[in-house]
């Protein structure tokens, strides 16, 4: 059941995109393409599960006066991993350099990805490695469903492709530009707010609790 709950928090009760609206600004500047937020989506969620596996660890041995700058610390030496890790993956396929390099400044700037460092101090730091895991894993699902069809939806408007694949002639440049990646997401946040909301109270006249809000437990 706890892991249901889990599940049920990280990709909808309390998306990081959709729900929260957190990390925004990867979000805007990587969703114009598909095959960009999934990547980048993949980075977080990474960084996502060893943070919160690590700060879980250690989390009765970090000093509450330093537990930020620690959290930080720990999360940037993930996050130079997964970038390590892209390079090396990304000398071998052009495809993945072509995702490393659309990345650029905002890979390394997951360290202060808000995401990252409220799941560590809301919840990694207060259970056990089990569930801290399986947080990070289901608050990254979350992210990065939600940047993959933000992404998909502006590429194929915007371009007429989907995963880098012609689809159509027929494109709406606005689509590729940063407003249209504000417009879009702000379309995106009031759908699922109003899909969200109409789901919570169907449930409520028929008493079921399934996507009630709540708050994870700590």
């Amino acid at each position: 059941m706890k892991v249901k709950e889990l599940a049920l928090d990280g990709i909808v009760r309390q998306n990081p995109a959709l729900k929260l609206v957190l990390g925004t600004c990867s979000i805007l500047a990587l969703s114009n393409e598909a095959i960009n937020g999934l990547g980048m989506g993949a980075a977080v969620t990474f960084v996502l599960i060893c943070s919160n596996l690590v700060i879980s660890i250690l989390r009765n041995i970090i000093p509450d006066k330093v537990r930020i700058p620690a959290f930080i610390l720990i999360i940037a030496t993930f996050v130079t991993v997964v970038k390590m890790l892209l390079y090396y993956l990304g000398s071998k396929s052009a495809a993945i350099m072509g995702i490393y390099n659309a990345m650029g400044v905002f890979l390394p700037l997951i360290v202060v990805n808000c995401i990252i460092l409220a799941r560590a101090e809301s919840f990694a730091s207060h259970n056990t490695i089990g569930l801290s895991v399986m947080d990070g894993l289901f608050m990254g699902i979350g992210y990065t469903v939600a940047l993959t069809l933000l992404g998909a939806v502006r590429e194929i408007l915007g371009n007429g492709s989907i995963f880098g694949v012609a689809l159509w002639n027929f494109k709406i440049a606005f689509f590729t530009t940063p407003a249209g990646a504000f417009m879009t997401y702000g379309m995106f946040i009031a759908l699922f707010t109003f899909v969200y909301d109409r789901i919570v109270r169907k449930q409520k006249l028929g008493g079921a609790k399934i996507l009630k809000p709540k708050t994870t437990e700590v």
